[in-house]
């Protein structure tokens, strides 16, 4: 592992906003559709924000447009929060990406999960490494989405020169505590699981948690994190339950609504970032479309 920027340490145990990726009429991607998205989740207090994570479609982008997006979002950014750059799929597509989310000025790269289905624990470090290696010392984020790696395979990528934390993305917090307890003092933890998942990953030792909501309504999720900060988790929890049937929605269809669910509560906001691209579902179905526009209503977002 390696130190970190102070102020991207602190930002890490924030909010980490992952931007949705915009798509024009004609399928191609349309990043100056994120400038109100990424103003109003900055006004708001969200402290890092994210290109190219799975809110953002990253497995359904080409490397040229993820490419595309980092840059545009770095510059839409301007410094303002530090940057995460997604990158993963291929070890030589996950290389080219983190050159060029460096060159784009990311303050750090967020390494996907590798998702070949003959994975090994520890070809993963070494995939790992030679991401590193082409970061060229932009610190990392790991991104577990599946701990069955196993412990030991989590203390040896937490061990790689340049990894400066991870963002577990498993219901699995005594796990979590485990691999807090095993590795160095200086990773930092955040939970992967968005707000719902938040406090039972903070009580053992992550701090900050991911979150698509931000594209949609960002003050919430930031009081959210202000009450978890706060230990007050009775609040939280109360306002973790006013946006529970968004991330219901998200959940449904194997997970396959979970970008729709997003993109068409931006639509119905009147910040249409076009349509999810397949195999995500698309649009939404009636009923879940009813419960969104009834939710949207409620939180004060539109006029029914």
């Amino acid at each position: 592992m390696t130190a970190i920027d102070p102020r991207l340490a602190k930002a890490l145990t924030g909010i980490s906003g992952i931007l949705v990726t915009p798509f024009d009429a004609n399928d191609r991607v349309a990043p100056d559709r994120l400038r109100p998205i990424i103003d109003r989740a900055v006004d708001a207090g969200v402290h890092i924000l994210v290109a190219n994570g799975n809110t953002g479609e990253f497995y359904g982008l080409t490397t040229d447009e993820a490419e595309t997006m980092v840059k545009a979002v770095a510059e839409q950014i301007a410094g303002r929060v530090p940057l995460l750059g997604g990158v993963g799929r291929s070890i030589n597509d996950a290389k080219r990406l983190a050159k060029a989310s460096r060159a784009a000025g990311a303050s750090a790269l967020m390494v996907h999960q590798p998702p070949d289905p003959f994975v090994s624990p520890r070809g993963v470090v070494e995939y790992v490494k030679r991401v590193a290696e082409a970061g060229d010392g932009l610190p990392l984020m790991l991104y577990l989405r599946n701990d069955g790696i196993g412990l030991s395979a989590i203390e040896a990528l937490c061990r790689v020169e340049g990894v400066a934390g991870v963002k577990w993305a498993a219901p699995t917090p005594l796990k979590l505590a485990e691999a807090i307890r095993r590795c160095s003092p200086d990773i930092v933890w955040v939970g992967g699981l968005a707000e719902t998942w938040a406090p039972p990953l903070c009580a053992v030792g992550a701090r900050g948690f991911t979150s698509g909501l931000i594209n949609v309504w960002p003050e919430h999720s930031v009081a959210i994190h202000a009450a978890l900060e706060a230990g007050d988790y009775p609040k939280a929890n109360a306002l973790i339950a006013t946006m529970q049937a968004f991330e219901e929605i998200r959940a449904e269809e194997q997970n396959g609504t979970n970008v729709t669910a997003v993109k068409a509560a931006l639509a119905a906001i009147g910040q249409d970032c076009g349509p999810t691209r397949p195999p995500s579902a698309w649009p939404l179905t009636e009923a879940q479309t009813a419960t969104m526009r009834t939710m949207l209503a409620e939180w004060g977002l539109t006029k029914g």
